[in-house]
């Protein structure tokens, strides 16, 4: 599978240290997570707040563990603030990335989120943008994604659950009024089988679009608690809804297949929200690697 095609694996650093919950992994270092990744065969990964913020030093302590950037999350307020406010911010990322050598930068919106909120991630409390949102989100995404092109990268939007483009219907609404040369897509099979898709039939939609891929899996059971008890994000990650490929029940032979036969090319980025005082981050990064090794080595 994949044979001829440039594909490389990867591996974020949340499931050493979370940014968005600081507590945990709060003792695990910068050094630690990527020489780990790197021992575990990976290529390469994405970009953790506990990272060197200068591009020359980050860039170093990767090449020295023959580790590559891949990506870096973009958090855009299209739908609620100035695109040019947007814009400076996501310059300045472009210029980071292209220093230390990443083609790509995955953009989520977080107009009213719900990521530190103390609602439901489900029913009524879900964010939903208006149709003038919609106009500026879409418009802002062809300019930013322009922008990118230009320089070389694919700008690849982040469907996320708690967010306004969570669904397999809202991803679809986002593609088909955005530009296919500039909009690409960072599919995250975790998203969306918690979202209530079936990953492998979302890939089969978004092929095209595909430019970037995060793998993650959803223990069914703890899923179905979260979505019966109404969690907040946050206590879907504390309470182990999120894990790595192999250990829920994403179909992922079937996302491959799909990946596989619509040429797909680039990164497949494993990409877990656990505690690593609960999952040690190393041995679930050499679980996922092997589970994925041995679905593409047939």
């Amino acid at each position: 599978m994949f044979e001829g095609k440039d594909i490389k694996l990867g591996i974020a650093p949340i499931g050493w240290t979370n940014d968005d919950m600081p507590q945990l992994g709060g003792d695990l270092t910068f050094e630690q997570c990527i020489s780990e990744a790197a021992l575990a065969g990976f290529q390469g990964t994405e970009v953790g707040g506990k990272y060197p913020k200068d591009p020359l030093v980050l860039k170093h302590c990767m090449d020295v563990r023959g580790l590559e950037i891949a990506s870096q999350w973009f958090s855009s307020f299209l739908c609620s603030e100035s695109f040019e406010k947007n814009e400076e911010v996501f310059i300045k990322q472009l210029d980071f990335l292209e220093t230390v050598g990443a083609r790509r930068i995955n953009v989520c919106e977080l107009t009213r989120c719900l990521f530190a909120s103390e609602e439901s991630m489900f029913g009524r409390a879900k964010p939903v943008a208006d149709d003038v949102e919609w106009d500026r989100l879409c418009q802002g995404l062809n300019k930013l994604g322009k922008t990118a092109s230009d320089r070389g990268f694919k700008m690849c939007f982040h469907h996320h659950m708690a967010t306004v483009v969570q669904t397999r219907e809202e991803t679809r609404r986002l593609m088909e009024n955005t530009n296919p040369e500039d909009v690409y897509l960072c599919f995250d099979t975790g998203h969306f089988s918690f979202s209530g898709e079936d990953a492998a039939e979302c890939a089969e939609e978004f092929a095209p679009r595909i430019g970037h891929v995060h793998l993650k899996d959803i223990r069914k059971d703890r899923m179905e608690t979260a979505i019966k008890e109404g969690y907040k994000f946050r206590k879907a990650v504390l309470k182990g809804c999120f894990t790595v490929p192999g250990d829920g029940f994403v179909d992922f032979p079937g996302v491959f297949k799909v990946l596989h036969e619509a040429g797909y090319e680039g990164w497949l980025l494993v990409e877990a929200e656990q505690d690593p005082a609960e999952a040690n981050p190393f041995e679930y990064a050499k679980k996922a690697k092997q589970f994925i090794d041995h679905i593409i080595q047939g």
